[in-house]
């Protein structure tokens, strides 16, 4: 397709990591209005090691709102 190897390695991983972020599991609290997400969550662990962010921030900031 043209695409050096390189950039196709990056291509997969962010793809990948996507893929593992649909399938976290996020858990409703308080009537709705809060959310939550394991820390133990596998998808987790795997997104946050593809794309090389700080699992603890993810964490937070995928149930807060700024």
């Amino acid at each position: 397709v043209g695409v050096k190897e390189s950039h196709q390695t990056t291509i997969f991983r962010i793809i990948a990591a996507i893929l593992h972020l649909g399938n976290l599991e996020i858990q409703g609290e308080r009537d709705g209005d809060a959310c939550s997400v394991s820390s133990d969550d596998e998808h987790l662990n795997s997104f946050c090691s593809l794309l090389g962010v700080e699992h603890n921030q993810m964490q937070h900031w995928l149930c807060h709102r700024k």
